[in-house]
């Protein structure tokens, strides 16, 4: 709820601003008292502006001076931000996704919306999406992909003053569940829906194993990815299991969350 409202509040401002900045100089603006003319440009403008208010986000975890949210971004979320600004991802046009099998094969009909061939549940992440495709759907929102040093902090290092359960504020983890790795989804076979494995380090799910998650890092044509996924074993899940990853690969291991 807190999210929302300050959508929207962010929504209003950047309202206000613009129609002060695109009306002319000589004519005196007063939005509760006379319409106000707007060229095309502007109405398309702000028509994106309040569509990305309005779109569903997930809880966010106030870490410091950001947020991140709270799990992977699902395949509802991503869908409402595909319909709204007609997205179509590279493994849609394409005709498919990739799955390792003695070297990365091409599925057909593997997406977002169908991440190994069958229709995804709306609270599963979402996955066969690029780097491009990860950072803009970000921006969209108002956020944006999160740093190495962001998701290491996020993931390893509790933070809330009054934890729940096992975590200790302060103290720095090997595994974003904890001690061990028991809990994160390395199951060899497929990722789960969000928020069904053990609520994690700063009170944020899957930031070990399920799916790796894109982060904002670059080196030329590659990305660094973070977390591991449901493939990988448990030490892909520490800080030092990241992995660059080529920005226009799409596969079913590989989601994103983002950071405001």
């Amino acid at each position: 709820m807190v999210w929302h409202l300050a959508k929207i509040a962010q929504g209003h401002k950047i309202l206000s601003f613009l129609i002060h900045s695109f009306a002319s100089r000589d004519q005196a603006i007063n939005l509760y008292a006379k319409p106000v003319m707007f060229n095309a440009y502007l109405l398309t403008f702000l028509g994106s502006v309040l569509s990305a208010a309005n779109i569903s986000h997930a809880e966010v975890v106030y870490i410091k001076d950001f947020s991140i949210d709270r799990t992977e971004v699902t395949v509802a979320a991503f869908a409402e931000y595909a319909k709204l600004e007609d997205i179509v991802t590279q493994a849609e046009k394409q005709g498919g996704g990739y799955e390792w099998a003695a070297g990365w094969k091409r599925r057909i009909g593997w997406t977002y919306k169908s991440p190994q061939g069958k229709l995804a549940a709306f609270d599963e992440p979402a996955v066969h999406v690029t780097w491009d495709e990860a950072s803009a759907y970000c921006a969209y929102t108002g956020g944006r992909l999160p740093t190495r040093d962001e998701w290491i902090l996020s993931a390893f290092t509790e933070l809330r003053e009054e934890p729940h359960g096992e975590y200790q504020k302060g103290k720095v983890y090997r595994y974003p569940v904890g001690d061990t790795p028991m809990g994160m989804n390395n199951n060899r076979s497929h990722h789960l829906s969000v928020k069904t494995t053990k609520k994690g380090v700063n009170g944020l799910f899957d930031m070990g194993g399920n799916v790796w998650e894109w982060l904002a890092d670059r080196r030329e044509d590659e990305a660094l990815t973070a977390g591991g996924s449901w493939w990988y074993g448990p030490e892909k899940s520490t800080a030092n299991g990241l992995q660059w990853k080529p920005t226009g690969f799409y596969a079913v291991y590989i989601g994103f969350r983002c950071v405001y």
